[in-house]
């Protein structure tokens, strides 16, 4: 892969290694059509924007009650079964995160995430404890795709931009990357994250292989 040397690489976590599926989770439970109502009418999609900019949780989420009180079950769903609808992890993709450590490349978490919500999401799931450097969006009073948030960790690790492989599977996050001069790739699979990987030079076909995921 042509390009700068990679000094560190980039995860995202939602859907990079956590799944993130609140409209499957809610469809699987209260049905397609009252999901889609339920998000429309009561704007809780932006309630979670707010927590990931730092706003508490559960209180952002649960203040909506009071306006949208028909909608008191499905609401306090999304609070009470935040861990289930933040899973499950990607196997694969956290044994990419630890191939990498163990080859002694510098790994960072940079990922719009609340505050509260991450120190949950830290209690299920250990290997959100083995970045070198996790920037998580709640802490930072930012989210991508806004560039201060890709300014700030550039800030902080001292890493030029072209010295940073990122990976997302939103497009809009990985061209706020790319716009800083930052190497991308776009996430769609774990198999094509491995690969890009290897073409960096930064593991052998045997380090990312699936069958290195536990």
């Amino acid at each position: 892969m042509t390009g700068a040397a990679v000094e560190a690489v980039v995860f995202d976590i939602g859907n990079v290694l956590l799944r993130w599926d609140p409209d499957g989770w809610f469809g699987a439970h209260i049905g397609a059509a009252r999901t889609a109502a339920f998000f429309a009418e009561t704007g809780i999609l932006d309630a979670n924007e707010a927590v990931d900019e730092g706003a508490p949780f559960p209180q952002t989420i649960l203040a909506l009650i009071d306006q949208h009180p028909d909608w008191e079950a499905e609401i306090r769903l999304w609070v009470d079964n935040w861990l289930a609808i933040a899973s499950p992890e990607i196997p694969h993709s956290v044994a990419l995160l630890r191939a990498l450590r163990a080859r002694g490349v510098p790994v960072f978490a940079l990922s719009n995430f609340g505050i509260e919500t991450f120190e949950i999401a830290r209690a299920a799931y250990p290997f959100l404890d083995e970045f070198d450097r996790a920037y998580v969006s709640g802490h930072m009073q930012q989210i991508k795709p806004h560039a201060r948030i890709y300014e700030m960790l550039e800030e902080d690790c001292g890493i030029a931009p072209g010295g940073l492989l990122f990976t997302d599977d939103r497009a809009d996050n990985i061209a706020s990357a790319a716009a800083r001069g930052w190497q991308v790739h776009q996430f769609d699979g774990p198999e094509g994250w491995a690969a890009r990987l290897v073409a960096a030079g930064l593991l052998t076909e045997t380090e990312a292989a699936s069958e290195r995921a536990a």
